[in-house]
């Protein structure tokens, strides 16, 4: 009996997974995954890879965030996107680091944060929206984070900086990030948020802890 229990979790876990892998390649294929604002893209994937992570834990988070990573990466191979094309003729190594290592730490560490959001909110109401938001910044950071470590110095950063007027490299990610990364904590924040909270009450997977019962003592 507890072995088919565990079987069908499993199937409904792996189930559940390919649709949240189904999502974020349909809005690659269909557009709906990324807007071109200049060099950068104001990236909407987040918001799935955010639900399931809430929904199904870290390294749920951590495989749709590597596979959205390996979609990033073909653009870089392929040349659909500049920047990160451009990275990927002075070393193809770390432009893997960056397309998807760094999208997969974003899920995992979702996942993880929302786990303990989670064990704060007693009611289950703000953690889910907390993680929707998480998401979007932990990419924002990351990515850009990495890029400045490692990047920084190229001929097509500081032509960027230059463009841009930037004085630093914190300046420079805020420069070129803008609007666009506010657009993103947003559509997390309220869409992701929502999402996550509606399915995980439609699951019943958002009831609060059970109150322990109170002892012998305390009922008299």
């Amino acid at each position: 009996m507890e072995q088919t229990k565990k079987n069908i979790f499993n199937a409904r876990y792996i189930a559940e997974l390919g649709l949240f892998l189904g999502v974020i390649l349909l809005m690659k294929i269909t557009g709906l995954s990324s807007i071109p604002v200049g060099p950068l893209v104001m990236t909407f994937t987040m918001i799935p890879i955010a639900v399931g992570a809430m929904l199904l834990g870290p390294l749920a988070g951590a495989i749709l965030g590597a596979f959205y990573g390996l979609t990033s990466l073909y653009d870089a191979v392929t040349g659909a996107s500049l920047m990160t094309g451009f990275f990927f003729q002075i070393s193809p190594f770390l432009t893997v680091l960056l397309c998807v290592g760094t999208r997969t730490l974003v899920g995992f560490c979702t996942g993880w944060l929302f786990r303990l959001f989670r064990s704060l909110d007693r009611h289950r109401i703000w953690c889910y929206f907390a993680g929707g938001l998480v998401a979007p910044l932990l990419n924002t950071l990351f990515f850009m984070g990495f890029i400045v470590l490692v990047f920084y110095r190229t001929e097509y950063v500081q032509s960027r900086v230059a463009a841009l007027g930037a004085s630093g490299p914190l300046m420079f990610i805020v420069l070129s990030v803008g609007v666009q990364g506010l657009i993103e904590a947003a559509t997390g924040l309220v869409i992701g948020g929502a999402v996550a909270k509606g399915v995980a009450h439609a699951l019943k997977r958002d009831l609060p802890p059970a109150k322990k019962p109170e002892s012998e003592g305390e009922a008299a």
